[in-house]
């Protein structure tokens, strides 16, 4: 696969790069062309309501309310139960509907109005994780996707509510029953929100920033260091807290979102690539704005204070965006669908955990010895980590091109001409102000992503043999028929997912046994915001990418959750094990 080998090539530069192609807009079915049209169609749970109330131990109503004029198959219905541990078995009782000759589906039984349906069980259990899937169409054209709301049902009480057990994870490398298999919970959460901001801080996309953090503790006292560390700490918890925030904030709104959306922002990706160029003149001494903030990149080397502490800690949030570690996904995911204060909660704890190595590395008088001694070799050091920035802003303007087209892309590198242009003639006398500050303006105007969106970027690449770009629509008519298809959630901003291709994913081997195996490689591309895909990955329980979801063979097979670090095995297993 040609493309695949050109994004693994593009992967491999930029993680090589940090540490020492992009399917675009999505193929679009005439079905999703058409529901873009009619924007006068409700959203799905509003065209049919859906309550379920305990009856006995072993039984409940399920009651659907269906707005005028739209309608329900019964033919679509569909019914799971399970405890944490087994699968049980449930009966279905659905009465007659009406006759209809529908373009869709042909001659079907379909409900109007109201509809109640019961489903009973085979045996009860104190908990149980109830799914039921339905498919409607409106009266006016539109047929909405199969729909599948799960509730967590206490027979006992009767008290039924929205929400799932913990997803199946498929990893190899993990002993039956440990990780994300275990009941989760507030402090299961908690955990792994810790231990995935401890590996943030290993991950390419931080290393740059933490790396001129700890030079600045090869100078001054102890006491100093660790006062640092405590307000960068601060400065990583309340970003982090922050974002969460913002998070809640959007999704009241409808908007389905996760972690690292403000990278869908072109404006944003653009913003990041200016930061990363400045830092890195700063780095090889080619910027004096004194203390400002185009000068963090060397004040971060510095004993600058608490302030230049704190902002490091933003700064290091703000890089890590782009990385999704171990552990975050399940905790980001069931933070996202608790209460605000258990989400501020889990996000704190990661925030917590990122910032854990830089407080211990500050109060360990064997850690802070092991460090060299300040030098000319600090200078060297400055100069050679300006680099990995400079090569962080050209995957960004990539990413930004792909957004927002290759016109886009070439402005803001126009801009970016500009401001090192600014930081040449950058003086003390009023005239080189003054230009220097029409230079500043000019730079961030081009920073404006232009309306090509998509014409000549990424939209115009092509799908390799055997791919297909993700909708609702097609991975539903394949789940229909009982074919085994993989969906992998991604994005060229997305610095785990470009690893795990261009380790793995779009490796000859790899490629060629979904070939073999006459599996779909379904591609769900998140560079730019999509409602349908943000839908799909909170359904699974994550709030974040990468997610690979691979469904087996069969009508009413689970889908199967792959960890976010892929290796050759992990696929290789999974592809066999969906036959």
């Amino acid at each position: 696969m040609h493309l695949g080998r050109t994004r693994a090539l593009l992967a491999s530069l930029f993680l090589i790069a940090l540490t020492t192609g992009t399917f675009s807009a999505q193929a679009q079915s005439p079905l999703s062309a058409y529901t873009q049209q009619q924007t006068e169609f409700l959203p799905v749970d509003e065209a049919y309501e859906l309550s379920v109330i305990g009856t006995t131990e072993r039984g409940a109503l399920l009651q659907w309310l269906i707005a005028p004029d739209y309608y329900l198959y019964r033919h679509a219905f569909a019914a799971k139960a399970r405890t944490s541990s087994q699968d049980i078995e449930v009966a279905l009782a659905i009465p007659d509907g009406l006759a209809k000759t529908d373009e869709f589906f042909g001659d079907v039984e379909v409900y109007y109005g109201a509809l109640d349906a019961s489903v009973e069980l085979a045996e009860s259990a104190e908990l149980i994780e109830l799914s039921i899937t339905y498919q409607g169409c409106a009266d006016a054209g539109l047929c909405y996707p199969p729909e599948t709301k799960t509730f967590l049902w206490h027979t006992a009480s009767g008290e039924v509510q929205k929400g799932k057990l913990s997803p199946t994870v498929l990893d190899t490398n993990a002993p039956q029953g440990s990780g994300d298999e275990e009941d989760f919970g507030l402090i299961a959460a908690l955990v792994f929100a810790l231990l995935g901001g401890v590996i943030l801080n290993i991950m390419p996309c931080v290393f740059p920033i933490l790396s001129l953090k700890a030079l600045s503790f090869t100078r001054g006292g102890a006491q100093s260091h660790r006062r640092s560390s405590l307000v960068y700490s601060a400065g990583v918890i309340v970003s982090f807290v922050g974002i969460a925030a913002v998070l809640i904030a959007i999704q009241q709104t409808g908007k389905l979102i996760g972690w690292g959306f403000q990278l869908q922002n072109t404006g944003f990706v653009i913003g990041l690539a200016y930061l990363f160029t400045l830092m890195g003149l700063s780095l090889n001494g080619l910027l004096h704005f004194g203390t400002s903030m185009m000068n963090v990149g060397q004040s971060l080397t510095e004993k600058d204070g608490d302030a230049g502490s704190f902002f490091t800690g933003i700064l290091a949030v703000v890089v890590a965006s782009p990385c999704t570690a171990p552990f975050m996904g399940s905790a980001l995911g069931y933070a996202l669908t608790q209460p605000i204060y258990i989400t501020l909660l889990v996000f704190a704890s990661l925030g917590l955990g990122m910032a854990l190595p830089m407080v211990i590395l500050s109060y360990s008088d064997a850690a802070v010895k092991v460090l060299p001694k300040p030098g000319p070799w600090m200078d060297t050091a400055k100069n050679v980590l300006a680099f990995p920035l400079y090569l962080t802003s050209v995957w960004l303007l990539w990413v930004a091109g792909n957004q927002s087209g290759v016109n886009t892309m070439a402005m803001a590198l126009s801009g970016l001409v500009l401001l090192a242009m600014a930081a040449y003639l950058y003086g003390e006398t009023p005239v080189r102000k003054a230009v220097t500050a029409l230079l500043v303006i000019a730079a961030v105007l081009l920073a404006i992503p232009q309306s090509d969106s998509r014409d000549g970027g990424a939209g115009a690449r092509k799908l390799s043999e055997g791919q297909v770009a993700y909708s609702a629509a097609t991975l539903a008519s394949y789940r229909e028929v009982g074919k085994p298809v993989f969906v992998d959630v991604t994005a060229d901003w997305c610095i785990t997912c470009l690893a795990n291709e261009a380790a793995v994913l779009f490796t000859p081997e790899i490629e060629a046994a979904f070939l073999a195996a006459d599996l779909p490689y379904m591609i769900a591309d998140w560079t730019d915001y999509d409602a349908d895909i943000g839908e799909f990955v909170k359904f699974h329980g994550r709030s974040g990418i990468p997610l690979y979801v691979m469904y087996p063979r069969g009508i009413g097979s689970d889908p199967v959750i792959l960890p976010q670090l892929l290796t050759r095995d992990i696929v290789l297993s999974a592809i066999e094990k969906a036959q």
